[in-house]
């Protein structure tokens, strides 16, 4: 009896903490579907008494959002393209290469997730500057490469492999590449996509650097062009601030990451659970 009342208590406080996490993006949901004229009231209603989509027509209509999805989803697919293939590789390095001061090195790496973006912001922004590439896909795709965490996600995971499937492959022939390739990389698809997904959401949510380095709507992504219109003119109703044209906007910027999550989300935790097993 006790293990069961323990067990539902458990239930009820999941209940209670999905609950509120979902409730604030449910509310923006709702709002986003609501007239005008629902949604400035004082009474609480999270089903609409009357649909509208007419708030996603107006900032698609208006403003340039459908260049900023795209923006956001080409940066962000191609970030992670970039950072699965050096993490891959650099986290095999770490795990099964020999060489002189790899411990030292590998603290190195680790000791970069202590710096603060906002410290390379201005010595990345003078670079990129210099060489030509502001304004362009590549000021937002390059500096994600060196991701740290995926480094540390891809070496751990690595190390829980057995060797023994290294050593057979060398002994058929294989060269160091071909087992790194067809032998390892394969085995380590919960960890690929671990990371895959970390850097995927990371860069859709950039805001601050891709706010500095871009100045045209041909580049810039949909947080930073969200938060313009709202800053500026947009989203506005005979001189009042449109709520819902809001509200629709925050959907259009969340409802890619979420929909790829839940769609990854089984190998995402076992990437995860699986990177701690040996180190």
């Amino acid at each position: 009896m006790s293990r069961t009342i323990s067990r539902a208590a458990w239930y009820v406080l999941l209940a209670v903490v999905v609950a509120l996490v979902l409730a604030p993006a449910l509310w923006m949901l709702s709002t986003s579907i609501k007239p005008e004229r629902e949604i400035i009231t004082t009474q609480i209603r999270w089903i609409p008494q009357n649909f509208t989509v007419e708030h996603f027509q107006a900032i698609v209509q208006n403003y340039p959002m459908m260049q900023w999805l795209f923006n956001s989803l080409f940066t962000a697919t191609a970030a992670t393209l970039l950072v699965l293939v050096l993490d891959s590789m650099a986290g095999y390095a770490f795990a099964r290469m020999e060489f002189r001061g790899r411990g030292l090195l590998f603290m190195i790496v680790l000791s970069m997730l202590f710096v603060p973006i906002q410290i390379t912001v201005v010595p990345l922004f003078i670079l990129f500057s210099r060489l030509g590439l502001t304004d362009t896909y590549w000021a937002l795709i390059l500096p994600v490469g060196a991701n740290v965490t995926g480094v540390f996600l891809m070496r751990q995971f690595f190390l829980s492999i057995p060797g023994e499937l290294e050593e057979a492959a060398r002994v058929d022939g294989a060269s160091a590449f071909r087992v790194f390739w067809s032998v390892v990389l394969p085995l380590a698809r919960p960890a690929l996509t671990a990371v895959a997904i970390i850097t995927f959401l990371s860069t859709w949510n950039s805001f601050f650097w891709p706010l500095i380095v871009t100045r045209s709507d041909s580049v810039r992504t949909l947080p930073v062009g969200i938060a313009q219109f709202l800053s500026l003119r947009a989203g506005m109703v005979q001189g009042q601030m449109s709520i819902g044209q809001s509200m629709a906007g925050a959907v259009f910027a969340a409802l890619p990451p979420i929909i790829i999550f839940v769609i990854l989300q089984r190998y995402f935790i076992e990437g995860i659970s699986r990177t701690g097993i040996k180190g």
